[in-house]
């Protein structure tokens, strides 16, 4: 079995409660969505990039293992696209790997859930990406926050601002998740501002409503992507 990998490097975790921790990632070609913000819109192409084996892929990873190394990153695209191929990885290599996906698929994260020791879900607004039915959407996405939780997955939810989006917005969603899952099982909730962060000069004062709003519900960081200020890949 072989899937198409966009690339692997290995850098510093820029995103979420991974922050700072040496990562080599593995961004698997091709998603399901797509959001105004991304910011690898290469790995949107299911055809970029190059087939690779797991055992080439193991080898990959490896070669890129530093002494500070904490984790694989499996990223994308989407990379639950691709969910037999990690299991068949990851029932064959041992690595602690953070997933980080959409949550849209949560018939595939099963497949994995197992298998993988930390996750970024990344919750979307109905303002990110061209999807015709959000509610659907959603409720998927809770349905892999659950499925997380009941796997005992070290699992925190994530989601990107723009300018544009209003605090009552922020609040909402995070009521909504607030009320779908256990009250000892609630995972924090990352906000992450959007690149570039010039854009944030005359809007600061947002995301302290932003966070003030989603806090009457859940545990809240707010996140900004360090390794564009690091300029790092």
């Amino acid at each position: 079995m072989k899937t198409r990998i966009n690339e692997i490097f290995s850098s510093i975790q820029g995103e979420g409660k991974l922050i700072g921790r040496r990562q080599v990632f593995v961004r698997f070609s091709g998603c399901n969505l797509d959001c105004e913000y991304c910011d690898t819109p290469k790995s949107k192409d299911s055809t970029y990039g190059s087939l690779f084996s797991k055992e080439e892929l193991n080898k990959s990873i490896n070669g890129l293992i530093t002494p500070d190394f904490h984790s694989v990153s499996l990223t994308g695209g989407e990379p639950l696209l691709h969910a037999n191929f990690i299991k068949d990885f990851l029932e064959n290599y041992d690595f602690n790997c953070l997933l980080e996906t959409n949550g849209s698929l949560p018939h595939e994260l099963e497949k994995i859930v197992g298998l993988i020791k930390y996750v970024s879900l990344d919750f979307k607004l109905p303002e990110h990406c061209s999807t015709s039915n959000w509610d659907k959407l959603f409720k998927r996405e809770l349905e892999s926050l659950n499925l997380l939780i009941d796997g005992g997955i070290n699992t925190y939810c994530k989601v990107v601002i723009l300018p544009s989006t209003r605090a009552e917005d922020i609040g909402q969603i995070a009521s909504m998740i607030n009320d779908e899952i256990p009250k000892n099982s609630r995972p924090s909730l990352v906000i992450q501002p959007s690149d570039p962060l010039d854009q944030w000069l005359s809007h600061g004062k947002k995301l302290f409503g932003i966070s003030e709003s989603a806090g009457k519900y859940m545990d809240v960081l707010t996140i900004p992507q360090v390794h564009k200020i690091l300029k790092i890949q």
